[in-house]
């Protein structure tokens, strides 16, 4: 297999692994504050990488440390992106929120540009507004009345501005890379991201009662860490090495569908069948893009 054909690959993974965060985020987003929740899952995820970086003999070497202060960059942006993921998860549901996370391809290409100087062909440019266009019809709820006045909801607001920190965290992955290992990377900057949480999250991190709380927020810190954190991180930062970065976000499309299969398996039931043609119109963009890079 060759290396797009893994970093496809990977990002299908990714893809559904993600989904997984936003059903399980949106049933603990109350159990406790999202930069210490994150702060939590970004410290364990990092040592679960730091071992398989040694398990798997790639081993941390000074070349790698070379200006730190890329990984505290990248970690506070991917930062803020979580911690306004699950501030907006209290009040939005999470098919909502999957929508709006597709808006994330059209962002990055925009941030791609600026960065990387990447160009949208003809088909990805038609693949990304329509894309949009279904991201548009799911968080509106295919209400004409909600978009005329421009009333997204709370969470889906606050969400959406999450959205422009991971949009902007995709082609910085690139422009910033000095050749390190996928592994080792992805583990340096979750590290960066527990430092930044931890920080942000002091407060809450000292008046947790740990003990106390509910056993379904560390099932879910743990799906977070391994699956969310872990696997996704690496295969994101592998797929950024050897896809264009639009294309790489392209994957968030499947999102939405994917959340309702969670949805599903959590006893959760299906979103309102009006919604469904604009996720419909999500996998259709996947589609163009996938086709535009030959697949």
């Amino acid at each position: 297999m060759n290396p797009s054909a893994r970093g496809h690959l990977a990002m299908a993974s990714f893809s559904a692994m993600v989904a997984g965060s936003f059903s399980l985020g949106a049933l603990v987003a109350h159990d406790l504050e999202p930069a210490a929740l994150n702060a939590v899952r970004f410290a364990l995820a990092a040592g679960v990488l730091a071992v398989l970086v040694v398990v798997l003999g790639q081993r941390f070497r000074r070349v790698h440390f070379r200006a730190p202060w890329r990984y505290l960059l990248l970690g506070g942006v991917f930062s803020l992106y979580f911690v306004l993921m699950f501030e907006g998860l209290k009040t939005a549901p999470p098919v909502s929120a999957g929508a709006l996370f597709t808006l994330v391809p059209l962002m990055t290409a925009g941030f791609a540009w600026v960065l990387l100087r990447q160009r949208l062909t003809p088909r990805m440019a038609l693949a990304l507004g329509i894309g949009g266009l279904g991201a548009v019809w799911v968080v509106f709820r295919a209400d004409l009345a909600a978009l005329l006045a421009f009333d997204p909801g709370r969470g889906e607001a606050i969400y959406f501005i999450g959205c422009f920190a991971h949009a902007v965290y995709i082609p910085m992955l690139r422009k910033l890379n000095r050749g390190e290992p996928a592994l080792v990377a992805t583990t340096l900057i979750c590290a960066a991201c527990a430092l930044v949480l931890a920080m942000m999250g002091a407060g809450e991190l000292a008046r947790a009662d740990w003990a106390a709380l509910p056993a379904r927020l560390w099932w879910a810190i743990a799906y977070l860490v391994v699956f969310s954190t872990a696997a996704s991180f690496f295969m994101m930062q592998y797929a950024a090495q050897v896809l264009p970065s639009s294309t790489v976000m392209a994957y968030t499309y499947l999102t939405p569908a994917w959340i309702i299969l969670w949805e599903l398996a959590l006893g959760h039931g299906l979103p309102p069948a009006l919604v469904l043609p604009g996720i419909t119109l999500s996998v259709v963009a996947l589609a163009l893009l996938l086709r535009d890079e030959g697949v």
